[in-house]
């Protein structure tokens, strides 16, 4: 039992001690009511505790008098009493203002926020704090102790903390106060109120670290509350969340486990641990139903990153759970959290498998302006980024290959996936994106069909199929993931695509300028048909002009693809139709009105390829080489 100060009297008698505890008596003594021994000075604490260790040595006689048993219990009432204004007066929410996140980093990759057309911001900027000339964060005058990055060597009673890499632990209560409720608390346990004061210290407590919940934003919620809310409001509180909870292990609970350990380590069989759990059972309950609320939700796409940010959060957390609830009591917390994790990876699987379907069930049918790039491709190359950007995380998580072909869908047109044709090494996570690749073409493919113009179709693909490409290659982490075999297979899909739109295109125009159809001959002589020759270039010249309307007003919205495509149409027409007016213009040009007939110079067919694929009606007619 610790000794009393110096000061107290070097024996006290019972009838002494006795008098010591009935002055002491609040039922009795006004005085006694409004005072508190331990806000007095030392000489009169320490006298009080050796007044009880006085009357607790003469139970132990053989003979326990109704006095002794009466003055007993009125100390412990005082001490409980006093136990109580102890902590209360030493208790306040740590402030928010200046906690971090202990680690001062990002548990993730994915927190650069991004702009697209998801918007997911994957994680919220960490507040500012100050620190003091030893490096230690100071926060509203307590210290957090800045814990070495490797454990302990110091395993001695004097140590002022265990050390994991990340846990910082405050200085709840002064040390002198320290000092007086362990005193009390050895004096109540060794008098069997060990559950008086279990209760005591544990409901206080448990007052300030729920204050520092609110200050933290952790709202009492049940899971049922937590299901209802809107997805942009879950999205906010899942951010503060995981600061929140980082600060709650490695700074509060650690700091609380702490405390318990200064008061009553030592003081019978795992006490501390016992007050331990009484203050931060029911927070700590608290805490985790918000993550074991959003596990359980209801799936949709829109959910995976911020149910990976909470799965990558508790996983970072995990190490320090280990550490500060490494008692057999809380064992009930370390495996509910390995649950909440186990849900919430099952979750992410679960989501990924739904989005692979949503990306087939997309229903749009009406074709988008101008065969430009789908939302849908945009949407989901966007979220195959985000995707990438968790790699480390899902391919943790993603073990199990794709359902592919006829495994995942009645359709008979369904595409097959052959796993050979890819990386022999590629993770199962790279398989189930290279397969939303594979779905998003299929749906796209089908999408094309409701154009009514085959030139506009293939554009659709080019352009689309492009933009994949082009997202892969500006990813690192997804070119890997993909691999170049793959992403020489899909822009060979984009180049067929662009080849086809110029066959269909340029087929019928080109049919104008060939030879056939042309000539006469007859029985003396052979030549050209003036009027077959005339009615050729009216043909012609219908026929490239409905293609300039028309494909002035379709997008290629990638300005190198544009350029390439308006040159290689070039390369095919201009050559022809500059080899047909050499042939065959002359006739023209000799007869009456050629300008009727010859109405654009190869100089103004290649202006106006170069209005191709504005994506906007032209102000005006082709222009003629006469204007």
């Amino acid at each position: 039992m610790e000794p009393p100060g110096e000061n107290a009297a070097a024996s006290v008698t019972f009838d002494s001690a006795e008098k010591i505890i009935l002055r002491w008596d609040s039922t009795v003594s006004e005085d006694a009511r409004d005072k508190m021994i331990f806000e007095g000075d030392r000489h009169e604490i320490d006298q009080y505790l050796h007044a009880v260790d006085e009357i607790q040595k003469s139970m132990e006689s053989t003979t326990v008098s109704e006095s002794s048993s009466s003055a007993l219990q009125i100390a412990m009432a005082r001490l409980e009493d006093e136990f109580r204004n102890i902590l209360l007066s030493h208790t306040s929410p740590v402030e928010t203002g200046s906690l971090i996140d202990p680690t001062n980093s990002s548990i993730h990759s994915a927190s650069t926020s991004r702009t697209n057309s998801i918007e997911f911001n994957s994680k919220s900027n960490e507040e500012e704090f100050k620190e003091d000339s030893s490096g230690n964060i100071v926060i509203e005058g307590n210290v957090v102790k800045i814990l070495e990055h490797q454990e302990s060597s110091s395993s001695s009673a004097g140590s002022m903390y265990k050390s994991t890499s990340s846990i910082r632990e405050i200085d709840l209560i002064p040390s002198d106060a320290i000092y007086d409720l362990r005193c009390i608390a050895e004096r109540m346990i060794a008098a069997g109120y060990l559950r008086e004061c279990i209760q005591v210290y544990g409901s206080v407590r448990k007052s300030a670290v729920d204050a520092s919940f609110k200050r933290l934003g952790i709202e009492k919620l049940s899971i049922g509350d937590i299901q209802r809310l809107e997805w942009e409001v879950l999205e906010t509180k899942i951010r503060r969340w995981i600061r929140a909870a980082r600060i709650c292990i490695r700074v509060l609970f650690a700091s609380e486990k702490r405390l318990c350990e200064q008061i009553f380590e030592g003081l019978g069989t795992s006490t501390d641990d016992a007050c331990f759990m009484e203050t931060i059972k029911g927070p700590t309950i608290q805490l985790f139903n918000f993550a074991d609320a959003i596990s359980i939700s209801r799936r949709s796409p829109e959910k995976l990153f911020k149910i990976l940010d909470l799965h990558d959060a508790l996983m970072d957390l995990m190490p320090d759970i280990e550490v500060v609830f490494e008692s057999k009591s809380s064992e009930s917390i370390r495996v509910q959290t390995v649950e909440i994790l186990s849900r919430l990876a099952e979750a992410a699987r679960g989501i990924l498998s739904e989005f692979e379907n949503a990306v087939l069930r997309e229903p749009s049918r009406v074709p988008v302006p101008g065969g430009t790039i789908h939302p849908l491709t945009r949407y989901v190359m966007n979220y195959i980024s985000l995707i990438s950007d968790y790699k480390q995380t899902l391919i943790e998580l993603i073990v199990s290959k794709p359902s592919t072909g006829s495994r995942y869908s009645s359709d008979p047109n369904m595409p097959e996936m052959d796993f050979a044709e890819v990386e022999e090494q590629a993770p199962p996570l790279a398989l189930h994106l290279i397969w939303i690749i594979m779905i998003l073409q299929f749906n796209l493919e089908g999408k094309s069909k409701h154009y009514k113009d085959a030139s506009l179709a293939h554009l659709f693909m080019m352009n689309n199929v492009h933009y994949i490409v082009q997202k892969i290659k500006g990813s690192v982490e997804l070119r890997q993931m993909i691999g170049d075999d793959y992403l020489k297979r899909l822009t060979g899909k984009f180049r067929q695509s662009a080849t086809n739109y110029q066959r269909s295109t340029l087929v019928r125009v080109l049919h104008c300028l060939r030879d056939e159809g042309l000539h006469t001959s007859g029985s003396f002589s052979s030549g050209v048909s003036k009027s077959a020759l005339r009615e050729r270039f009216k043909t012609f010249n219908a026929m490239f002009e409905e293609v300039f309307r028309t494909q002035a007003t379709w997008l290629v919205p990638d300005t190198q693809l544009r350029q390439e495509l308006r040159i290689s149409i070039m390369e095919k027409l201009i050559p022809a139709y500059r080899s047909f007016l050499g042939r065959f213009g002359s006739h023209i040009e000799s007869g009456r009105h050629p300008e009727n007939y010859i109405k654009y110079s190869v100089e103004d067919l290649e202006n106006a390829v170069l209005d191709f694929f504005e994506g906007h009606p032209v102000s005006q007619h082709l222009r003629r080489r006469s204007e």
